[in-house]
């Protein structure tokens, strides 16, 4: 019996994707094709039938995301958004790969309308896809309201083997099944090939068995090309309150006739005679290339009337909201902006100046966090596992568990690459301002969704205490001693290291109003004295300011971050009892003094003064370009040792006598 002809019109459909993608793969002479000639039935078939999206308006807020964690397979995903109306013509297909297009190797959220998130590193989608569906969760507590439901999006991913042999994969999946995110459905992309061959040579588990462990609905779809079959399986997701896997038996490189289930279909182009051959299989012209039939444009090109017509009736509801409850509707709208309310900081606590005590600064984020909570109803942030030591639940905050979604403090437990992206999906969701805390040593466990933060501008607070030595008695394991220098290292991401309490709240001042990147605080675990007053602590905002000048004009600068600018100010005062005249330097942001004009970055760091000393109890990496060929760097240089805090920086030569010493070891170099 031959195909009706709808079924015909989408078996085209569905060559027209994998042989665009195809195509673009060959004309880069890179990329991989595998991927999206496994892969397009699965989705063909959301995409057409499921997605709820408006290409002519990639922000609408109740639209379904679909991420892509496999973002090796970006050619598929480029085909999608041309194929439905998207802003991607069919030059920029043309141009994958290439410099200057909207279409590069991997999907980045901000370059290309429709792609949702950055991905690329295995297992990171997947994270953020967990993050966009708590989002959702949350944001529809807060705001529906029985007969008015305005937030009732899904959360859709297309994952990978790779996506999910991934540790940051498995971690997120616990969390969504523990959350009981029914909103989010998981197609995977089942292979059963990896770059180095079949993925039994590492990957024998049986994941609908793990997945169901985590709290997952599962299914499989035997023939990943049976469109009616993943039709089917989506449904049923969608009815199941649980999250869902949908494992879809799929062959890497579909209907090339030497590479299909090969390795090699994987991340190398097909070939200019295999690609030939493949079309030749399919019944599809060989030329011209990126060929488009015009009733399959029209079957993809629906999604313009209709995404238009679902986005008017959520508009149509939301007017409706928006008479019934006025006041709700006016805050949704400023949460979706991302502007803060007037007077959010208003309440903000200040610390009395007292040169001999004051809280740890990881305390005065905790005093923060409490007064930034009352005023900033979409902060929604947690700790890993870490909650007491890292301060960062607010008073009277509510746990946001399974069933009380409306909470706004998260508990990720030991999972703080999980919490990384998860994080992240928050913050590319909208209208949540999101925050995360742990130690600063384990900054290292999330790097990889730090790094795609910042690449992304993510505006999202990551909270790090026990930033050095001082964390004491657990000793190196625990104590960071690169982790300063390597944070700072990360493009875009902007790193504050205050010293006291009142730099605290000028630091977390700063990142809430910032908006073009993620903001690290970096805080101590031990008491520091609260050296500087409120208005004096305003100027971290420029990320180095003159704490104080003895004497005259200044022989020599010294400087630094954090705890040790009490030091600093210790040895000041002993070197100006010799005549000397000494400025100090608080330089708690690298990144923020390097923002600042030339005029600025001169009077604080003359360039006539050319001994300078900088103070840090971490790695000196980085130092020398502020401190110039004359200048030096008191740092700790190997990994720490378990004792008691102040025998720790004692040991390691951080005191006034050594400060001293190597001040006059410049002086008379």
């Amino acid at each position: 019996m031959s195909p009706s002809p709808q079924a015909d019109l989408e078996a085209r459909a569905i060559r027209t994707l994998r042989f665009l993608s195809a195509d673009a793969v060959q004309q880069a002479r890179s990329g991989h094709p595998g991927l999206p000639m496994g892969a397009a039935a699965l989705a063909f078939t959301l995409w057409t039938r499921h997605l709820r999206h408006n290409p002519r308006n990639p922000a609408w807020a109740d639209r379904d995301r679909f991420v892509l964690s496999g973002g090796h397979g970006s050619a598929l995903l480029y085909s999608l958004l041309h194929l439905t109306g998207y802003d991607l013509p069919l030059e920029e297909l043309k141009r994958f790969r290439q410099w200057g297009s909207r279409t590069p190797g991997h999907p980045e959220h901000g370059l290309t309308p429709g792609v949702e998130t950055t991905t690329g590193p295995l297992g990171q989608g997947f994270a953020n896809a967990v993050g966009m569906a708590l989002a959702e969760a949350h944001l529809a507590a807060r705001f529906n309201r029985p007969g008015h439901a305005l937030v009732e999006h899904r959360t859709y991913v297309l994952a990978t083997d790779g996506d999910l042999m991934e540790g940051v994969a498995s971690e997120a999946a616990s969390l969504a099944g523990h959350w009981g995110l029914g909103r989010l459905i998981c197609l995977y992309d089942d292979n059963r090939i990896s770059i180095d061959g079949p993925t039994e040579l590492a990957f024998t588990e049986d994941r609908l068995a793990r997945f169901a462990a985590y709290g997952w609905q599962v299914q499989r779809v035997e023939d990943g090309n049976d469109v009616e079959a993943i039709d089917r399986a989506l449904l049923e997701a969608r009815t199941d309150p649980r999250p869902s896997l949908i494992a879809c038996r799929t062959h890497i490189g579909y209907g090339a006739p030497h590479k299909q289930d090969t390795a090699e279909a994987h991340g190398e182009p097909l070939g200019e005679a295999e690609l030939a051959a493949a079309k030749q299989l399919a019944g599809w012209p060989a030329e011209p290339r990126f060929f488009i039939p015009e009733d399959v444009l029209g079957l993809f090109r629906k999604a313009v009337s209709l995404g238009k017509g679902m986005e008017e009736e959520w508009q149509a509801r939301f007017q409706a909201y928006a008479r019934a409850w006025p006041q709700e509707a006016g805050e949704l709208v400023r949460r979706l902006g991302g502007e803060p309310p007037p007077g959010w900081d208003a309440g903000l606590p200040a610390f009395p100046p007292d040169p001999n005590k004051g809280p740890a600064t990881r305390a005065a984020s905790g005093r923060v966090l409490d007064a930034l909570a009352a005023a900033l109803p979409e902060l929604v942030g947690g700790s890993a596992d870490l909650t007491p030591s890292n301060k960062t639940r607010p008073k009277g905050a509510e746990d946001l568990q399974k069933d009380r979604y409306q909470g706004r403090y998260l508990h990720f437990g030991v999972r703080e690459h999980a919490m990384g992206g998860v994080v992240n999906g928050l913050a590319l969701h909208g209208g949540i301002r999101p925050y995360a805390g742990t130690f600063l040593v384990f900054s290292d466990y999330m790097r990889p969704a730090l790094r795609l933060s910042a690449m992304m501008r993510l505006a999202v607070t990551w909270v790090f205490t026990h930033d050095s030595i001082g964390l004491g008695e657990d000793g190196p394991t625990h104590q960071p001693v690169e982790h300063l220098a390597a944070l700072r290292a990360i493009p875009n991401l902007t790193v504050i290291r205050p010293a006291d309490a009142n730099e605290a709240v000028a630091a977390w001042r700063h990142a809430v109003a910032h908006r073009a990147g993620p903001v690290a605080l970096v805080l101590s675990r031990q008491d520091l004295p609260t050296l500087t007053a409120p208005e004096q602590a305003a100027r971290l905002a420029r990320g180095a300011y003159v704490l104080k000048d003895f004497g005259g004009a200044p022989d020599l600068i010294l400087m630094a971050s954090g705890s040790e600018l009490a030091l600093i100010l210790a040895a000041a005062e002993a070197l100006a009892s010799e005549g000397l005249g000494v400025r100090v330097v608080s330089f708690p942001s690298w990144e923020l003094f390097e923002a600042q004009d030339r005029a600025y970055r001169d009077s604080v760091l003359p360039p006539g003064v050319r001994v300078r000393l900088a103070v840090e109890a971490g790695v000196g990496q980085g130092w020398e370009r502020h401190v110039g060929d004359r200048g030096g760097v008191l740092s700790v240089e190997t990994f720490g040792a378990s004792a008691p805090a102040q025998e720790l920086f004692e040991h390691y030569g951080f005191g006034v006598a050594a400060v001293l010493a190597r001040v006059h070891a410049l002086l008379h170099d």
